[in-house]
């Protein structure tokens, strides 16, 4: 899935989720000053400041395929190394890093084990390999009820609940398969409150991921009747959604 869009349309999209999601990950792995660290999918950098805030501009790199993002995540850390890439190929020599890490990116990897063996590999043995994936099999996304609404609409609709590590158990089969050691799975749960319906579903309109290349893809009445459905699936506002993510964490 290609996220050629702007940094701005993103945060709005998925930022409002991503970034406490990110403050649950980075206390899970717990960052140590003195270590260096890799963000891999690092978007417009919500982990990656977190990253640096903890260990350093110097001590962080990150590297993503969305030349937008990786354009504004250069502006924002001018003295961290951000590279335009794949993680089935990063740029970085073995044993560069004390933690790799990966937040809401496995499932859109082209070839998640072989990118976490390549996370694997840029770690130094027995540093901490971890990644996190939104549960949408166990529809508790932040966008479990745009899908559901669709899929009510066109029972052809599949979602993203098919996507790699999606699903409970998935991600740690992922880093199993990739060698990793010591593989364990948590769950992190975070909570965003919305004033209004229409403050949630707008960053749906501005065609990023999957959700948006739906909603693009619809004509205008379609497009009105999806709205509809969300709109009679969520909470009266000002209403407060909870959502959760898997996580896995390995050693290299």
């Amino acid at each position: 899935m290609s996220f050629n869009v702007t940094a701005e349309a993103y945060a709005r999209f998925m930022g409002r989720f991503s970034a406490p999601l990110a403050d649950e990950f980075v206390a899970l792995v717990d960052p140590r000053p003195g270590r260096r660290a890799l963000d891999v999918g690092c978007g417009p950098g919500a982990l990656t400041a977190l990253l640096v805030e903890r260990l350093g501009p110097a001590a962080v790199c990150a590297i993503d395929p969305s030349e937008p993002f990786v354009a504004a995540a250069r502006a924002r850390f001018p003295d961290t190394e951000v590279q335009h890439g794949v993680a089935e190929n990063l740029p970085f020599a073995a044993d560069s890093f004390d933690l790799s890490l990966a937040q809401l990116v496995v499932h859109f990897m082209a070839d998640p084990v072989a990118a976490l063996r390549e996370m694997s590999r840029v770690t130094r043995p027995g540093g901490v390999v971890a990644a996190s994936v939104w549960d949408y099999g166990g529809d508790r996304s932040p966008l479990s009820a745009f899908w559901r609404a669709a899929a009510e609409l066109d029972p052809s609709v599949t979602g993203e609940s098919h996507l790699a590590g999606a699903r409970e158990g998935q991600l740690v089969e992922q880093f199993t398969a990739a060698g990793l050691d010591d593989v364990q799975q948590s769950v992190l749960t975070i909570r965003v409150g919305f004033a209004t319906f229409d403050e949630w579903w707008d960053p749906f309109t501005l065609g990023v991921g999957p959700a948006g290349v739906h909603l693009a893809g619809l004509d205008p009445p379609r497009r009105a009747e999806l709205e509809q459905r969300c709109a009679a699936l969520l909470p009266s506002a000002p209403f407060v959604l909870e959502s959760s993510a898997w996580v896995a964490t390995g050693r290299a």
